[in-house]
């Protein structure tokens, strides 16, 4: 029996998407493929479709983000707070809402909408600090910028290279929404 990780890495595989323009190897761009399956970035960042056989990543909006589908479930009252911890997501895994208030996964694709602007010093510097363009505002929970942060830096450009060779997708991704009550 497959394991859901390893089915979305079966997808991704056959889903085998063509890089674009991108200066890297295609040794590097595979590899870096490799790092961002094995880091779980399409978790988050890739919408799901649901079959049979449970959620499959939508081959056609690879690392695209939070795409406006699906609606949060509410929060259930007094369970989640700043000493009990959980969250709700939508159905196609890519909004979180929880004690941080909701969080929206992030574009990864080489369009102006996601990482078009960055430079691999800047995604490096986000991924070390957890914080957006590397000095900005915190990076939510459920991402796991801090299991990122120990690669090493050729790791990390390596993983950049790839989020740049793949097929750029239009997708504006809303601003995270702070929980209620806070500033």
């Amino acid at each position: 029996m497959q394991t859901a990780r390893h089915a979305w890495f079966t997808l991704f595989t056959l889903c085998a998407v063509q890089p674009v323009a991108s200066q890297a190897s295609p040794d590097r761009v595979k590899r870096g493929a490799y790092l961002v399956t094995l880091g779980g970035c399409h978790d988050c960042h890739t919408p799901k479709t649901f079959t049979p056989q449970g959620p499959q990543l939508d081959s056609s909006r690879l690392l695209a983000g939070h795409t406006g589908g699906g609606k949060l479930p509410a929060l259930p009252a007094g369970v989640l707070g700043p000493n009990a911890w959980g969250a709700v997501t939508t159905p196609d895994l890519t909004a979180w809402a929880g004690p941080w208030g909701v969080s929206f996964a992030a574009n990864l694709t080489p369009d102006p909408t996601g990482l078009a602007a960055w430079t691999a010093e800047l995604f490096i510097k986000t991924m070390r600090t957890g914080k957006h363009f590397g000095v900005g505002r915190d990076i939510l929970p459920p991402m796991p910028w801090f299991n990122l942060a120990p690669m090493t830096d050729d790791d990390l450009k390596t993983m950049f290279a790839y989020l740049q060779a793949i097929k750029p997708i239009r997708n504006e991704v809303p601003a995270p929404v702070p929980p209620t009550g806070a500033r």
